[in-house]
């Protein structure tokens, strides 16, 4: 049985996915975009030392900080993980909030052509001479119902999109089906909810964690490797109010408070996604204890 766990951000899906990998025996594949890349730790809130000393985790720190990646590649990865992980155990276990990754999982992508090398680079080239923005408007009109579907300007969704368009003529939300999102059988989905002062709450309290941390440092040190400010892993809520820091944008203070108003909205874009998908298994975590979760979603798997 796939199981996959999911949630805004900060929502507690870490915690929960590890007791329950431990009592069902199996591992962890992490449903996130960011937390595959090396180097990203802290602003990608990764489980801890002790936590992947625990449980055997997936998707974690597996890519460099300069290679491409996509949700189909992800599920490609994960479709070989996973059979690898029911070899030895029933269940496998996903966990994440990143909602094309999410997709890919639950509804298969149609036949979405391959990224075109040299396509790439020239969006990658148009970037740097005249901005992420240009791009997005770009893809604003030749496939506006796409944008919705972004969590914000996000700069490898953007260049994967217009790739497809360029490739086929076609906008690249064509390729996604139509028909409503049923998972497979051998799916069953479970998201943590809070409130939304709530989650606010937890947001803000993550972020003063991360700077505790040493997000700065965390930045700083990728930057120092020679990787570069513009690579679409930095342009991600976190690392690029941290570069703009850098840049004298603004200010320790405003740059912390940019991280938890950007977080936030980050939350509410995936919320609004999840929306959508009524065969969630919605549990209260601002009610139930992790323990009660767990056995919450044990039961439900002795029951189907």
């Amino acid at each position: 049985m796939r199981i996959i766990l999911l949630g805004p951000t900060a929502s507690g899906k870490t915690a929960l996915s590890i007791q329950l990998a431990e009592e069902l025996g199996t591992s962890i594949i992490s449903v996130d975009s960011r937390q595959c890349y090396k180097h990203l730790d802290i602003g990608t809130a990764k489980p801890s030392e002790e936590e992947l000393a625990r449980i055997p985790h997936f998707n974690i720190s597996n890519l460099d900080l300069d290679q491409d990646d996509s949700a189909i590649q992800f599920v490609q990865r994960a479709e070989k993980w996973e059979s690898e992980i029911l070899k030895n155990s029933e269940h496998a276990i996903y966990t994440g909030g990143s909602t094309l990754h999410l997709t890919g999982l639950i509804q298969p992508f149609n036949d979405v052509p391959n990224s075109n090398e040299a396509n790439i680079a020239e969006l990658n080239q148009r970037i740097e001479k005249e901005g992420l923005e240009s791009l997005f408007e770009q893809l604003k009109e030749v496939d506006p119902e796409y944008i919705p579907k972004m969590d914000g300007m996000n700069r490898q969704r953007i260049i994967r999109a217009l790739d497809v368009w360029m490739q086929t003529g076609k906008p690249f939300s064509s390729f996604h089906s139509d028909e409503k999102v049923k998972p497979p059988k051998n799916t069953i989905v479970f998201g943590l909810n809070h409130p939304r002062k709530a989650l606010h709450k937890r947001i803000n309290k993550r972020v003063d964690l991360m700077i505790e941390q040493g997000l700065i440092d965390e930045v700083r040190s990728i930057l120092d490797r020679g990787y570069s400010k513009n690579l679409q892993a930095l342009q991600t809520v976190g690392y690029r109010e941290v570069t703009s820091y850098f840049d004298d944008d603004f200010t320790k203070e405003e740059m912390i408070a940019k991280i938890k108003t950007n977080t936030r909205r980050y939350a509410k874009r995936q919320i609004t996604w999840f929306r959508r998908w009524d065969f969630i298994q919605w549990m209260d975590a601002s009610e139930l204890s992790v323990g009660e979760m767990k056995e919450n979603i044990i039961s439900t798997l002795k029951s189907s």
